[in-house]
């Protein structure tokens, strides 16, 4: 694992930054429940507006059980870029082991309608942050 948990990534013009974080008050080991919550913070970099339209999660714990994870969004929003704007949102994400990892894209839509992906780098679930 690397130094730190988070990771940063830019894409077609737009920076995403991860930001894990493990919740020991929402978790209960002897129960194999570990609750982590993350941020994440985009930035379009570019010149030109973006729309964040769908957001894929590959999530593996430290098992080895991969989940994929779909859905239009994210937290219920799909949030529009101008050059220069940041938008930030936080999640959560449950595991029943206590490390494991993050990683995956957001399928973006510029104004003429031409669809993009731009990747979230691989960031680091663990209770040791």
């Amino acid at each position: 694992m690397p130094a730190t948990a988070d990771s940063e990534i830019v894409t077609e013009g737009i920076r995403v930054k991860a930001e894990p974080h493990f919740l020991a008050e929402r978790s209960i080991p002897e129960q194999g429940q570990y609750l982590f919550t993350y941020k994440i913070t985009l930035v379009n970099e570019g010149d030109a507006w973006a729309k964040l339209k769908s957001r894929h999660w590959i999530i593996i714990d430290s098992d080895g059980h991969r989940e994929d994870v779909y859905g239009p969004g994210v937290v219920g929003e799909e949030p529009e870029l101008e050059p220069g704007d940041t938008y930030t949102y936080s999640s959560f994400c449950p595991l029943s082991t206590n490390f494991g990892t993050m990683e995956g894209s957001f399928s973006m839509v510029r104004r003429d309608g031409s669809p993009f992906e731009i990747r979230v780098a691989r960031f680091y679930l663990t209770v040791n942050q």
